[in-house]
C-alpha cells in the first residue's frame, strides 16, 4: 500500500485566499508562510523567480501559518497583511513584510503600512489593536494542520504536499512534472 500524501485542506478558494495568477493556470502552488522565519524569507525571491519563470502557467497562493513560540512577532505581522488586505495591499504588505523581516513591532507595521500605501492608517491601527483579523489567521493556521503541514515554509503542488526543500530547483521540478501530467 502506498504511502498517503498531505493534501490541501481546504482547496483554494479565490474568494478568501490571496491569489497572484490566473485561475486558469495549469499549476497552482500554495506556500503556508510565517513572515519571521528566516526559511520563509529565503524562499520569498525563489517563488518571485518561479512566478517569473512560468508566468501565466501558475497561479501562487499565500496562506499564514506563524509559529508564534518560535517567532512572536509572526501572528501580529500576519494580521497587519490581512488589514493591509482589506484596503486593497495585501500582496504589497506581503513582499514588503519579507523584505523587512527583523522590522515587526507594532511601530514597524504601521510604517510598512504607510509605505505601500494603506490608505486609512486610522482603520489600520484600530483593526491590529482590536485583533480584527486574528480569526481569518486562525483559519489559515487551522488548515494547515489539516494539510499535514509540519513547519514553514511549505509548498503544495496542485493540491499535494511538496516534500522537498524550498529550492528553486525542487520546485522548478515539481511544477514542471506537473505541467507534463496536465498536457
Amino acid at each position: 500500500m502506498e504511502p498517503q500524501v498531505a493534501t490541501l485542506s481546504p482547496p483554494v478558494d479565490s474568494a478568501r485566499d490571496h491569489v497572484r495568477g490566473p485561475a486558469v493556470a495549469a499549476v497552482t502552488l500554495v506556500e503556508y508562510g510565517d513572515f519571521q522565519c528566516p526559511y520563509c524569507g529565503e524562499a520569498y525571491p525563489v517563488v518571485h523567480e518561479l512566478r517569473e519563470r512560468f508566468g501565466a502557467q501558475l497561479r501562487f497562493v499565500f496562506r499564514h501559518m506563524p509559529l508564534p513560540d518560535l517567532h512572536p512577532r509572526a501572528p501580529f505581522a500576519a494580521e497587519a497583511a490581512e488589514a493591509a488586505g482589506a484596503q486593497g495591499r495585501f500582496w504589497e504588505m506581503h513582499d514588503r513584510l519579507f523584505e523587512h523581516q527583523l522590522q515587526l513591532d507594532d511601530d514597524e507595521l504601521r510604517g510598512h503600512a504607510e509605505a505601500v500605501g494603506v490608505g486609512d492608517a486610522a482603520r489600520f491601527d484600530a483593526e491590529l489593536r482590536e485583533r480584527v483579523y486574528q480569526a481569518r489567521v486562525a483559519e489559515d493556521l487551522e488548515s494547515g494542520a489539516h494539510s499535514g503541514v509540519p513547519s514553514t515554509p511549505r509548498f503544495f503542488v496542485n493540491g499535494l504536499i511538496h516534500l522537498g526543500s524550498a529550492s528553486y530547483g525542487e520546485l522548478v521540478e515539481a511544477i514542471d512534472a506537473e505541467l507534463h501530467t496536465s498536457v
